[in-house]
């Protein structure tokens, strides 16, 4: 008797993108997918944190590069794909929170959390599948979403509105880009400790609503998301597709 083989959880030979890369949930994955085998484009807006990365990995042995990229500014996302062969994986990380009331909401900090989150997301993933397309050899694109596409919170409702987007975007480009062997998923953590969440976690009200909610009782770690990202980007995931990975301690099961 023959018994089914466990789909590789290797990436070696691929080669990643990591957008916002350099810090936070970002740096997570980076690090995840270069422990696996797979040379990373690690992409942020600073050259210094990213140099700090790569040096940072190169001493543990790891294969990384750093791309200077604004994701809220499509011309640098042209600019950065232009720069590279074809990715096999690609992670969308940047992301911006501005937490506020919709009453308080400013025009101008409603369009930079679109813009990063929504946009940026949107056209990273395009240029993406064009590379991936001229290749043929198919990819994983997954983008940082969060459980906040999934439910609403306190002071988040343009955040709230941003992710939910991203669900919706991932769904619809899972099923255009099906054909090219290409998938699209996201994963939705619930509030990690990163520089991003850092002005929430410093407000004791919001720690204990936060706390209330994750029915695991604790709150979440970079490492927490490592597995899952390395799963949507390996062969272990090759029938996945338009799905939503939700890390979040049992927030949205009610």
């Amino acid at each position: 008797m023959q018994l089914p083989e466990t789909p590789s959880l290797r990436l070696d030979g691929k080669r990643a993108l990591v957008t916002g890369g350099s810090s936070g949930i970002g740096l997570g994955c980076a690090a995840a997918l270069a422990d696996a085998g797979a040379h990373v484009v690690i992409a942020a807006r600073s050259k210094e944190s990213l140099d700090a990365v790569v040096t940072a990995m190169a001493d543990k042995g790891n294969s990384a590069e750093a791309l200077v990229m604004d994701v809220s500014d499509t011309d640098s996302i042209t600019a950065g794909f232009k720069s590279q062969p074809a990715f096999d994986v690609v992670v969308n990380s940047a992301g911006k929170a501005l937490p506020t009331p919709a009453l308080q909401t400013s025009p101008e900090d409603y369009q930079a959390v679109m813009d990063t989150n929504v946009r940026g997301a949107y056209f990273v993933s395009v240029g993406a599948a064009h590379g991936m397309v001229k290749a043929g050899n198919g990819g994983s694109i997954i983008h940082i979403s969060s459980q906040m596409g999934h439910v609403g919170g306190i002071d988040r409702t343009v955040y709230c509105a941003s992710k939910h987007a991203v669900e919706g975007m991932v769904k619809a480009m899972a099923i255009e880009w099906g054909p090219n062997n290409i998938r699209v998923n996201s994963i939705c953590p619930t509030f990690i400790k990163t520089p991003l969440t850092e002005v929430t976690f410093n407000n004791p009200e919001r720690v204990s609503w936060i706390k209330s909610k994750i029915k695991l009782d604790r709150i979440g770690e970079i490492e927490d998301i490592m597995g899952s990202v390395l799963y949507l980007a390996t062969d272990a995931s090759s029938l996945v597709t338009g799905s939503s990975l939700l890390v979040d301690g049992g927030w949205t099961a009610g």
